[in-house]
C-alpha cells in the first residue's frame, strides 16, 4: 500500500504544526528575557497532565514502537514487563525519591550527586551521562526511526534511512533548541495523544487482518489461540529467550535495577518533574504516567505478535503475500525490528497512514527533542558553568545550552547510520546501557537513605561497579544479563557500605541527608491512583502469568 498524497499532506501537516506550537509555547514574554530557569525548567510551571504526558512521549519512542513490537514478535508478552513494572517504579520514585529532588531545588541529577558527595564525582556522572545521551540515546533513535520511515514510505532497502534521520534530527531541533524544556513539555502533552491514537488504530487493524473473516476480537481470539507461548509474562528457563527476560527474576531482580536508574535518576525523565509548579503536582503526574504505561504494550507488543502469527501462517490464519520474505534477511535469520513499520505500509488505508506516520514521528521527536534538552542541561550547569564560565550571565547560559544541544544532534546524526541492524535493538540498548546503571543506582540509594555513605565510597563504588559488570558479562556465560544487573548492584552497594564503615570519620557523613516522614507524605489523589495501577498490574499478571 502506498504513500497517497493525502498521507504526505497530513503528515506534513502535522510536522508544520508541532514545530509552530513548540516555538509559540516557546517565545520570550514581552519584557522578559528566557533565562536558564526558563530553559532548563520551563520557569518551574508545569502542571500535572503536561508533567505526565512529557514523561509518557520522552520514553515512548523508535525503541518501543520498534524495538519493543520486535521483540513482541520473538518474545511475546513478557517484554511488556518492561511497561507494567515501570508502572510501579513510577510510584516509588514519586512517593520516595521526587519529594527530596523537590526539596533542593535541582536543575540536574548531577548537581544532587555534588550535593550529597563532591564536585569530583558529579563531574565525572555528568561526562558519563552526557556521553551515553549522545553515543547511546540519540543515536539509536534517529536510526530506528530513519528506520521505520524507510520501511514505511520507502521499499525497506535502506536508501531513505539517512535522509528520514536528517529530517527527524531537523524537527526535533527546529523548536527544542529555541524553547527548551517549555517547548519540550507542552508539545509532549499533544504528542503522547497522538501516538496512542496512531498507534491504537495500528493494532485495531493488524487485529482485524490476522483471520480471513476479520474483526477485532476475533483476531485477539485467534492470536491467542494460535500462539498462547507468546502470552506468557513469566518465561521458563527452557524458553530460548530466557536470557533476554529471566523469568521470575523479572519480578524481583535485575528489572529494578533497570527501571529505578531510568526513571528515578535519568536525566531526561526526570527533569520535567523537576519543571513542577509544585510537589503536589509532580506527584500527580507521576501517577497519571504510571497509569498511561498499562496500556502501552496494547499498542507496541500485541502488534508484534499479530505479525508473529501472520509470519508463521497457523492454521486460520489470514495468507499475506510476501510475508515471509519480508521478514528473512539473506542469511536466514528474522528481522524482527521490521514488524511495526512493515504493519503500517502494509494494513494502514491512505489517509490513516499518515495520521499513524505522524504519531510515530511524534514519539521520536519527542524524545529526541528531550533528549537534547536534558544533555544542554547537564553540559551546561554542570560543565560549562562551574568550570568554563563560573561567571557566565543568563544570557550565555542559554545560548550554551542552545550549541551544545545543536552539536549533540550533528554527531549523533553522524553516528546514527553506522548502528547497523541489531536484531533487537530494544533488548540491546537495555543490556549495554546495564552495564553501567547498576553502580549508579547502588551509589544513589546509599546516598538517599543511609547517612553514613562518604564520597571516597561512592567513587570507588562507581568505578568497580564497571569492573564487576564486565568480569560478570565476560566470565559467566550462562547468567543472563539482567541478573548481571543485579549482583552488580549488590556487589557495588556491599563495597560502598564496606568502605563507608572502615573510612567514615563521624558516625554519619557530615552530608548525609536528614529525612523525615513529613516529607514522603502524599494526598488522597496520589494514594488513590497509586492503589488503583497496583491492583490493576496484580490482575494483569495473575491472567497472563
Amino acid at each position: 500500500m502506498s504513500f497517497s498524497a493525502l498521507d504526505y499532506g497530513i503528515f506534513v501537516g502535522y510536522i508544520v504544526f508541532i514545530v509552530f506550537l513548540g516555538l509559540w509555547v516557546s517565545r520570550d514574554k514581552k519584557g522578559h528575557e528566557k533565562d536558564s530557569k526558563d530553559y532548563f525548567l520551563a520557569g518551574k510551571s508545569l502542571p500535572w497532565w503536561a508533567i505526565g504526558a512529557s514523561l509518557i512521549a520522552a520514553n515512548i519512542s523508535a525503541e518501543q514502537f520498534i524495538g519493543m513490537s520486535g521483540s513482541g514478535f520473538a518474545i511475546g508478552l513478557a517484554i511488556a514487563s518492561y511497561e507494567w513494572m515501570a508502572a510501579i517504579t513510577l510510584i516509588i520514585v514519586g512517593k520516595f525519591f521526587l519529594p527530596i529532588f523537590i526539596e533542593k531545588g535541582l536543575y540536574t541529577i548531577p548537581e544532587f550527586i555534588e550535593q550529597r558527595f563532591s564536585t569530583n564525582l558529579k563531574t565525572i556522572l555528568a561526562i558519563f551521562w552526557v556521553a551515553l545521551f549522545i553515543f547511546v540515546n540519540l543515536t539509536s533513535v534517529l536510526f530506528l526511526g530513519g528506520k521505520a520511515i524507510d520501511t514505511i514510505i520507502g521499499n525497506g532497502d535502506g536508501s531513505l534511512i539517512f535522509y528520514a534521520i536528517l529530517g527527524l534530527a531537523f524537527i526535533a531541533a527546529a523548536y527544542s533548541l529555541y524553547g527548551g524544556l517549555s517547548a519540550v513539555a507542552w508539545t509532549d502533552a499533544l504528542q503522547v495523544g497522538l501516538l496512542i491514537i496512531g498507534g491504537l488504530i495500528t493494532t485495531i487493524l493488524a487485529l482485524n487482518a490476522v483471520t480471513p473473516e476479520g474483526g477485532i476480537f476475533n483476531g485477539l481470539a485467534h492470536v491467542f489461540d494460535k500462539a498462547p507461548e507468546k502470552f506468557h509474562m513469566i518465561l521458563s528457563r527452557e524458553n530460548p529467550e530466557y536470557f533476554n527476560l529471566p523469568g521470575i527474576a523479572v519480578l524481583i531482580g535485575g528489572l529494578w535495577v533497570a527501571n529505578l536508574y531510568y526513571w528515578g535518576f535519568n536525566q531526561y525523565i526526570i527533569q520535567r518533574t523537576l519543571a513542577a509548579k509544585s510537589i503536589k503536582e509532580a506527584q500527580k503526574g507521576i501517577v497519571f504516567a504510571a497509569g498511561l504505561k498499562l496500556i502501552i504494550p496494547l499498542i507496541v507488543v500485541i502488534p508484534g505478535i499479530v505479525v508473529y502469527v501472520m509470519f508463521t501462517q497457523p492454521e486460520g490464519t489470514a495468507l499475506i503475500p510476501g510475508v515471509q520474505e519480508s521478514f528473512t534477511k539473506a542469511d536466514g535469520s528474522v528481522n524482527f525490528d521490521k514488524a511495526y513499520p512493515w504493519l503500517i505500509s502494509t494494513f494502514i488505508p491512505n489517509g490513516f497512514q499518515g495520521l499513524v506516520l505522524a504519531a510515530l514521528t511524534a514519539a521520536i521527536v519527542s524524545s529526541l527533542a528531550s533528549m537534547l534538552n536534558s544533555t544542554s542541561t547537564i553540559f551546561t550547569m554542570d560543565i560549562y558553568k562551574p568550570y568554563i564560565n563560573k561567571n557566565a550571565s543568563e544570557r550565555i547560559v542559554v545560548k550554551i545550552g542552545r550549541i551544545t544541544a545543536a552539536v549533540a544532534l550533528v554527531i549523533a546524526i553522524a553516528l546514527a547510520p553506522v548502528m547497523g541492524n541489531i536484531p533487537q535493538m530494544f533488548q540491546y540498548i537495555q543490556e549495554y546501557t546495564g552495564l553501567v546503571s547498576p553502580g549508579i543506582l547502588a551509589i544513589f540509594l546509599m546516598g538517599l537513605f543511609w547517612k553514613k555513605t562518604t564520597n571516597s565510597a561512592a567513587i570507588i563504588g562507581a568505578i568497580s561497579s564497571i569492573l564487576i559488570a564486565f568480569a560478570l558479562k565476560a566470565a559467566i556465560v550462562d547468567l543472563p544479563w539482567m541478573d548481571q544487573m543485579l549482583y552488580t548492584m549488590l556487589i557495588t552497594m556491599a563495597i560502598v557500605f564496606g568502605i563507608s564503615l572502615t573510612t567514615s570519620e563521624n558516625d554519619d557523613d557530615p552530608k548525609g541527608l536528614i529525612l523525615t516522614a513529613k516529607l514522603f507524605r502524599t494526598d488522597s489523589s496520589f494514594n488513590v491512583g497509586a492503589y488503583a495501577i497496583l491492583i490493576v498490574l496484580v490482575f494483569l499478571y495473575t491472567i497472563f502469568w
